[in-house]
């Protein structure tokens, strides 16, 4: 299935970029009434436009006096949630009860009231035909196990509508990023206010597009992880990180795909970016299981742009439909354009990044020395993988003598073949030392978090070294780069790298010069 929704995709410079009309909404979930009023003005504070009171949340509940100072002392409008455990939630009573409270709710005043679809003919029933004219009724399915067909869910929503649902909601679990494109394909379609979802990281997207897709409202927790549903960013991120309010059906998506994705601060980076110029563009972490059918779903032109990760910078040079001579000789691609012709082109920036910052922390202080200071050095790189294959690469083209070491053997050496070099197992790397001064550069995942004790050398080893470098950019300074520190030795971290790829990347999704002082001052804080 392709996703296409093409909408006239275009920049902003130097125009306002205005507030759509999509919600946030933040659950709302306490032992008690005072806790929930709490943390409503904490909502109204972080920017929510209105709150979900989960009342199954609660540990003691009185319906008339609860729900009625709830209401009455809400600085935001409220949508009442009474959810049972059979669809997700906490309540465990009977159903006569549960759908009495809502019905009280909605006498009293609530702006919405979310009655699953499993119980909205009984609620309906019980209502008399008293519904209120002020308060509007969500009707919601959840789906904990997977994200059904696209027929499935047209039914889904059809049958939600035909129940009287003023707003229809729907939320299923991704089980792949390709999940989502079903939601949206639904959600762009539909002909009544709607609410989509797609739980769990893959489903992240779901949340942060609504306004692109024309979804009636997102949710966004106060706290990292206190969320009422899998998947759900924090309000900060949503308008801090994600500049929700001024998302569109003219924005531009990009993302960083890879796996794991979550600990990258590229979103961080060219939101950022994207805002200081006004770019209507969004940046996310996408979670790629298989990069080639991400290509095929997402095949729209509002998808423009993609930075690539481990595992998957080899896999995606079969991707695109033109490669940069110098990708295609490292046979490794961390940055996809879609041309307005839809054709996918892919270079890359690694070895541009990593290289320069390691030259320039060689040169010190006399950066007017002719030629690289790489020239003649022994520059063991670490990994056989993209990130592995870019530095051999610019190593080799600095004049470098190149040594690959990697957990398998036969893929070193088939990289080491191809620049001419050296090939080690991991296993030999802390017993290599031929000469002094050599150059380490660590291209694999070893020592990122959450397994930060780890490192891919011994400590005694680091002496033989004059410089040594880490991709690994969460946490910022790792094992390997703390003991090369210990032990005298000059480093460089991932976040140079990650800032000098940064700009031609940049430069390539947007059409504009790189804020290059920006993207320091950006990480510098990190």
């Amino acid at each position: 299935m392709e996703l296409v929704v093409d909408s006239g995709v275009r920049k902003m410079e130097g125009e306002a970029m205005t507030r759509n009309e999509t919600l946030i909404c933040a659950p709302i979930m306490a032992d008690t009434v005072d806790q929930m009023l709490n943390l409503m003005q904490k909502a109204k504070i972080s920017g929510a436009d209105l709150v979900e009171v989960r009342l199954d949340s609660l540990k003691s509940f009185n319906p008339q006096s609860d729900i009625d100072t709830i209401i009455k002392q809400s600085p935001l409008p409220t949508l009442f949630t009474y959810r049972p455990t059979w669809e997700g939630g906490q309540y465990a009573g009977d159903e006569v009860s549960r759908l009495d409270a809502l019905r009280v709710a909605m006498e009293l005043g609530a702006d919405y009231i979310d009655v699953e679809l499993k119980a909205i003919d009984e609620f309906n029933t019980a209502l008399h035909g008293n519904k209120s004219a002020k308060c509007k009724v969500i009707v919601s399915s959840h789906n904990y196990d997977n994200t059904p067909s696209s027929e499935e869910l047209g039914n889904l929503v059809a049958r939600i509508q035909a129940s009287g649902a003023d707003i229809v909601k729907f939320a299923t679990t991704a089980l792949d990023i390709m999940d989502v494109a079903r939601v949206f394909q639904i959600t762009v379609h539909s002909q009544v206010p709607i609410i989509a979802m797609v739980m769990g990281e893959k489903g992240l997207m779901s949340r942060i597009l609504c306004p692109k897709f024309g979804g009636y409202l997102t949710f966004g927790t106060l706290e990292v992880g206190k969320v009422s549903a899998p998947g759900q960013p924090t309000i900060k991120d949503l308008l801090n990180i994600y500049n929700f309010r001024q998302l569109g059906p003219d924005t531009r998506i990009f993302g960083i795909i890879g796996k794991p994705v979550s600990h990258s601060k590229s979103p961080l980076l060219y939101n950022e970016a994207f805002r200081s110029v006004g770019f209507n563009g969004v940046y996310m972490p996408l979670l790629v299981d298989d990069v080639a059918n991400f290509f095929r779903t997402y095949s729209s032109l509002d998808f423009a742009g993609f930075s690539c990760t481990i595992p998957h910078k080899e896999a995606i040079v079969d991707c695109c439909d033109e490669v940069d001579p110098t990708a295609k000789l490292i046979g490794a691609v961390n940055c996809v354009v879609r041309r307005p012709d839809g054709k996918l082109f892919g270079c890359n920036t690694d070895y541009v990044g990593a290289i320069s910052a390691i030259e320039e922390a060689l040169q010190g202080s006399q950066p007017s020395m002719s030629g690289s200071p790489l020239a003649g050095k022994l520059f063991v790189v670490i990994g056989a993988g993209g990130a592995g294959k870019a530095l051999a690469y610019g190593a080799k083209e600095k004049g470098a003598r190149v040594v690959i070491a990697n957990r398998t053997y036969e893929r070193a050496r088939e990289l080491a073949d191809v620049v001419g070099g050296q090939a080690l197992s991991l296993d030999e790397l802390s017993n290599f030392h031929p000469e002094n001064d050599m150059i380490l550069a660590n291209t694999t995942s070893i020592g990122m978090q959450p397994k930060v004790d780890d490192t891919p050398i011994f400590k005694e080893a680091l002496r033989y070294y004059s410089l040594v470098f880490d991709a690994v950019y969460t946490p910022k300074i790792t094992r390997l780069l703390r003991e090369a520190h210990e032990s005298g030795v000059k480093i460089v971290t991932g976040v140079e790298m990650f800032i000098g790829q940064a700009y031609e990347q940049y430069e390539r999704f947007t059409g504009l010069p790189a804020p290059k002082e920006l993207f320091k001052k950006i990480m510098a804080g990190y």
